[in-house]
């Protein structure tokens, strides 16, 4: 099959889809390389040849990029915009193509960590990995021990879907704030859970994920990560 690399991996590092996935794309006809029709197993040079997905180029970079982003509400956590609202990409205004490791729903803030590194994404949104991500709620009224206690131990939402243990502890203040730790992220699980308590979240703010932390970002502020971040996000998912 000559040297380069293998066609799936490429296009896995490029952000457009796992591994797994890119086998499918390639499978179904849906990727070409230099205007031919690609093949499973087929390796490539990258920077060398021109390789399109549904028609459109991927593109790659010599050295990726990872930016900590704390996203404001009513902001899109996506790269397309959806009736005209803002996406987390217009807050970034560079000339590359990242895109975001996870979502945080439209009502919801904080922490999003935003990457060209389609490798390191795929592994840090596996299953396997159960990273921590830390929260912190506002709900309607302050929760009583009994419903504290139901939300540690897991609950089972509408849906159907049983939640894992979580850290979950009241703040000290004169507003019903809670801290939630998660290690898993169903779709819009803390709001769901909430609601099956007989609660209702009012602000949701994401402060942690794994050891990187919002810190003093504003909303709709970034910055890039420092190497030892970057090092740190790398012995999570080969650890």
């Amino acid at each position: 099959m000559g040297d380069g690399i293998r066609l799936q991996k490429v296009i896995a590092q490029a952000g457009v889809a796992s591994r797994r996935k890119s086998d499918e794309l390639i499978r179904d006809g849906r990727v070409t390389v230099n205007g031919i029709k690609a093949t499973l197993g087929m390796k490539v040079t990258p920077g060398k040849v021109e390789i399109r997905v549904d028609g459109e180029i991927i593109q790659l970079q010599s050295g990726f990029l990872y930016i900590l982003l704390n996203k404001p509400r009513g902001v899109l956590s996506s790269l397309r915009s959806q009736g005209g609202r803002a996406t987390v990409s217009d807050l970034i205004q560079i000339d590359r193509r990242i895109f975001p490791v996870g979502r945080l729903d439209l009502e919801s803030e904080g922490l999003i960590l935003m990457t060209d590194d389609g490798e390191l994404t795929n592994r840090l949104t596996h299953p396997r990995y159960h990273h921590e991500k830390e929260y912190r709620v506002l709900l309607n009224r302050k929760p009583d021990q009994a419903q504290i206690n139901s939300w540690r131990r897991g609950v089972v939402l509408e849906d159907g879907f049983r939640t894992r243990p979580a850290e979950v502890w009241v703040e000290n203040t004169k507003e019903p704030w809670v801290h939630v730790i998660l290690t898993e992220g169903h779709k819009r699980q803390i709001r769901e859970t909430a609601k099956s308590l007989g609660l209702r979240v009012k602000r949701l703010v994401r402060i942690r994920f794994a050891d990187l932390e919002i810190g003093d970002l504003k909303p709709g502020e970034w910055r890039e990560l420092k190497g030892e971040e970057v090092k740190l996000l790398y012995r999570l998912v080969n650890s």
